[in-house]
C-alpha cells in the first residue's frame, strides 16, 4: 500500500508518517507542499493524506488535481478545524475521508487506511470474479458441440450480442441449457459489466411476483416494513432474465407489457415513474404461439417479447455433441473433485449414443457424473452407465432402427431380465430358441474379433 503524506507541518508529518509505517505494508513518502507532491503524482499512490493549511495550494485545488489524474486514488484530508460544511464540500468533491488534528488522529487515521484496504480488497474480488465469469461464458467455454443444429444457435447468439437492446426468447425442452444461453449473450455483449437476474416466474407466488419484478414502498402491503428495489431496478443497464415465462399469471402480464412499451415501472404502492435501462431475455419449454392461440397467453405481449428467437434443439437432434459433451462434464467434474482423468470406453461411448436423453444436457451430466463416480479405475465401462430403466424401455421405440435391429434389442432386454434363460424367453417372446441362439452366437464372434 503506497501512502504519499501532504503536511507542511514537519513534526505533525514526522507524526503521521512514524504512524504509517508501523505496518511494514505500508510504503509511505513524506512531502511538505503541494508543488513537490504534484512533481511525483506519477508515482500512483494508492492513498494520499492531504492537510488543508499548505502554504502554496488549497487543499481543494489539491484534490481536483489528484481525482482528475486517477479517481481510484483515496484522499484522507486532514484539518486543523473542525468544519462540517468544509468537510460535506470536500467529501461531495471526492474526499474519501475528512479527520481533524486532536488527540485521535492516529486511530482515527488507521481506521480510515484499514477501511480503504478492505474496499479496495473488495473491488479487486469482484474484478476478478467478473473475469472469471466472462472466461466461464466465453462461447468456446460455455456452449460445447459442433453439430450442425448447435452451430445455428451460434450464430444466432452472435447476433444477440452485437445487438445488446433486442429483446430475445429461448425455446426449449427442460435441461437444453436455456439460462446458459441468456448468461452466454450477457457476458459477451456490451451489457456484461452491469447485473444479470434471474428471475424464475414459476417458482414465486402469484401474490409476491409483482413486488419482486417492481419493487414496492415501505407500507405497501403487509410486510412491507422498507423500500424494496425490484428486480427490473437491479439490473438497470443489464440484462433481466425471465425463465419459465409461460407461467406468468394473466393479470401481470398487462404490466409486463407497459413495461416493454415505456421502459418505465412504478413500484408497487407508490406513484414516481422509474426509467429503466435493461435487456429482456426470456425461457419457455411452451409453445407461446399456441398458448396464446389459447388465450392463455396475451399476443401482444408475445410479439413484444419474441425479439429474437433462439430455438434450443434437444440433445437427440444433436447426437454429434453427445460425447463432446459427456467429455466435458467429466473433465470439469474430475477437476472439481480431485479425481485422476477418466475417459469413457468404446462400449459405454455406444450406449451413450444409443440413447435418447429425454432430460437432455442436464441428464447426460447427472449420468456421465455418476458413471465417474462408480469406476474403480480410470475408464467408464458400459456397466457404469446407469440410465432409468423406465425411460430406456420408452425411448427405445422412438430410436429409427431397421425391424432386425429393433429385435435384436428386444430380444437383449428380455435375456437380461430373466438372467439369459433362453427357454423362458423364447417362450414370453414365442419364438424358436435357434433364433435367440444364434444373436448370442453372433455376439460372441462379435466380441472375439
Amino acid at each position: 500500500m503506497k501512502i504519499h503524506i501532504i503536511e507542511d507541518d514537519r513534526v505533525f508529518n514526522k507524526l503521521i508518517e512514524h504512524t504509517l509505517k508501523l505496518n511494514p505494508d505500508h510504503e509511505v513518502i513524506p512531502f511538505f507542499n503541494g508543488k513537490d507532491f504534484i512533481k511525483n503524482l506519477g508515482d500512483d499512490p494508492d492513498i494520499v493524506t492531504l492537510d488543508l493549511g499548505l502554504p502554496d495550494f488549497t487543499g481543494n485545488e489539491i484534490l481536483r488535481k489528484i481525482k482528475r489524474y486517477n479517481p481510484e486514488i483515496d484522499v484522507i484530508v486532514i484539518s486543523g478545524q473542525d468544519d462540517i460544511s468544509t468537510a460535506v464540500h470536500l467529501l461531495k468533491e471526492g474526499a474519501y475521508d475528512y479527520i481533524t488534528k486532536d488527540e485521535n488522529i492516529k486511530e482515527r487515521l488507521l481506521h480510515s487506511i484499514n477501511n480503504i484496504k478492505k474496499q479496495k480488497s473488495l473491488k479487486n474480488e469482484i474484478s476478478q470474479l467478473k473475469t472469471e465469469i466472462t472466461n466461464k461464458y466465453e462461447f468456446k467455454h460455455a456452449i460445447i458441440g459442433d453439430s450442425p443444429a448447435i452451430k445455428e444457435v451460434f450464430a444466432l447468439i452472435e447476433k444477440a450480442v452485437r445487438i445488446p437492446n433486442i429483446n430475445v426468447s429461448v425455446y426449449g425442452e427442460t435441461g437444453t441449457g436455456k439460462e446458459l444461453i441468456a448468461k452466454t449473450i450477457h457476458y459477451n455483449s456490451p451489457r456484461r459489466n452491469q447485473p444479470f437476474i434471474a428471475v424464475n416466474m414459476g417458482a414465486i407466488p402469484r401474490e409476491l411476483i409483482e413486488s419482486e419484478l417492481f419493487g414496492h414502498e415501505k407500507g405497501a402491503f403487509t410486510g412491507a416494513i422498507t423500500t424494496k428495489k425490484g428486480k427490473f431496478e437491479e439490473a438497470d443497464g443489464g440484462t433481466v432474465f425471465l425463465d419459465e415465462i409461460g407461467e406468468m399469471d394473466f393479470n401481470l402480464q398487462v404490466k409486463l407489457l407497459r413495461v416493454l412499451q415505456e421502459r418505465e415501472i412504478t413500484r408497487v404502492g407508490g406513484n414516481a415513474v422509474i426509467k429503466i435501462n435493461t435487456r429482456i431475455i426470456t425461457a419457455t419449454n411452451k409453445d407461446l404461439a399456441e398458448e396464446a392461440r389459447k388465450g392463455n397467453f396475451r399476443e401482444d405481449l408475445y410479439y413484444r417479447l419474441l425479439g429474437l428467437p433462439i430455438h434450443l434443439p434437444p440433445l437427440k437432434d444433436r447426437r454429434n455433441d453427445t460425447l463432446l459433451l459427456g467429455q466435458h462434464f467429466l473433465k470439469a467434474f474430475s477437476k472439481e473433485n480431485g479425481l485422476n482423468k477418466v475417459e469413457l470406453t468404446p462400449k459405454a461411448k455406444k450406449k451413450l449414443l444409443n440413447y435418447n436423453f429425454p432430460g437432455n444436457v442436464r441428464e447426460l451430466k447427472a449420468i456421465v457424473e455418476l458413471a465417474a463416480v462408480l469406476t474403480n479405475s480410470n475408464q467408464i465401462d458400459e456397466e457404469h452407465i446407469m440410465f432409468n430403466s423406465t425411460q430406456g424401455e420408452i425411448e427405445l421405440f422412438s430410436q429409427e432402427l431397421t425391424l432386425k435391429e429393433y429385435t435384436e434389442k428386444i430380444i437383449k432386454h428380455f435375456l437380461k431380465k430373466h438372467n439369459n434363460n433362453v427357454l423362458k424367453v423364447a417362450d414370453k417372446l414365442d419364438i424358436g430358441k435357434s433364433t435367440i441362439y444364434n444373436l448370442l452366437k453372433k455376439e460372441k464372434d462379435t466380441s472375439t474379433e
